[in-house]
């Protein structure tokens, strides 16, 4: 019996999350029947699912066996260039079109968020759903597209910069500015505070590859 075109979507977005949320890690190795058994449908729609994963670069081949793709250095470098061009856009728009109601969730949200400062993966978590408030207040679809597929390519590190001593709370301040500019509705203040955040997360993020590097030789 041919799967629906729901079950192709769910079972998609369901490996997709799973990447998302760190249950797979780059270079774990993802297997058809498996994630059958574990999803509880037929290896057609997780055929099918992974076959769309290959093709957005989020696995790869390693001989006949897929894995969750993982990022040379070129690759973050290009990865975060547009990441903070397409934020400060979101950012600028969010200035420009978000309404009082939103600008007062992103105000609340980045609040709670500060009792996570001490806890990376917990405040990963609220950092994407941070960042995603602020692509739905740009009022753009095509943007909010975009930038969902970067944001899911961002997966693909295995670690977060957040993770970093004392860039938590760096982060926190950051994100608090952005927002201000945002309810002043200083679009350009609002651009270049979201694009020097990014900035700063992927300097940090370099400096952490870094000291890993150091340590593994």
């Amino acid at each position: 019996m041919k799967e629906n075109r729901s079950s192709q979507t769910d079972v998609y977005s369901m490996i997709l999350d799973a990447i998302d949320s760190g249950v797979y890690r780059p270079g774990d190795r993802l297997v058809e029947s498996d994630l059958a058994e574990r999803l509880g449908v037929s290896r057609t729609p997780v055929r099918e699912a992974l076959q769309r994963l290959e093709t957005q670069s989020l696995l790869a081949r390693d001989g006949r066996s897929l894995i969750v793709a993982s990022l040379d250095h070129n690759q973050m470098a290009e990865l975060y260039e547009v990441r903070r061009e397409l934020e400060g856009l979101a950012a600028r728009l969010a200035a420009r079109h978000a309404s009082q109601e939103e600008i007062t969730v992103l105000t609340e949200m980045v609040d709670a968020d500060d009792a996570l400062v001490n806890d990376p993966r917990a405040l990963a978590r609220a950092n994407r759903r941070f960042h995603a408030q602020i692509h739905l207040a740009s009022h753009n679809r095509f943007l909010v597209q975009q930038l969902d597929l970067v944001h899911r390519s961002m997966a693909l590190m295995a670690t977060t910069s957040l993770a970093a001593e004392g860039r938590g709370e760096m982060a926190q301040a950051e994100h608090k500015a952005i927002v201000a500019a945002i309810a002043r509705r200083d679009e350009a203040a609002a651009e270049k505070a979201l694009q020097d955040h990014i900035s700063i997360a992927f300097k940090t993020r370099l400096k952490l590859d870094a000291d890993q590097r150091e340590r593994l030789a």
